[in-house]
């Protein structure tokens, strides 16, 4: 991992706040908006992240259940996201640096995803495949 010393100064600060603000009113625009994925679109095979958007609209209706359903490997990395992210801001509070993420364990991540999607595409794993309510 890499270590970097940041101070955010005042524009910086709202720059993150508008960013925030723009990604939550986006949020509320997917209950609003048909998507179609394109890999599914043009070549019919399931992505890593079909299901995406119902799982974070299940989510969002605190429907654990379905949303897991719809993509059971994005579910999971949501929440070992989310705890990652709370232990970043934990570290950035106390140490006033910020980590990230090293190559190895981007690529590592990267495996994972393209395995999941060749798993999801193979008739065995169809439980795999978003359920379609």
């Amino acid at each position: 991992m890499y270590t970097i010393k940041w101070k955010p100064s005042i524009k910086q600060g709202f720059l993150i706040l508008g960013i925030s603000l723009f990604c939550f009113i986006w949020f509320f625009f997917l209950y609003k908006i048909e998507y179609e994925c394109p890999f599914l679109h043009f070549f019919h095979i399931y992505c890593p992240g079909c299901g995406g958007t119902r799982m974070i609209i299940s989510l969002s209706k605190l429907d654990f259940y379905q949303a897991f359903r719809y993509n059971p490997l994005l579910f999971i990395l949501l929440f070992v996201g989310i705890i990652y992210f709370i232990i970043m801001v934990i570290i950035f509070i106390k140490k006033k640096v910020i980590i990230i993420p090293s190559t190895k364990s981007l690529i590592i991540l990267l495996i994972i995803l393209i395995g999941y999607m060749i798993l999801r595409n193979i008739s065995y794993f169809s439980y795999l495949i978003p359920t379609k309510i």
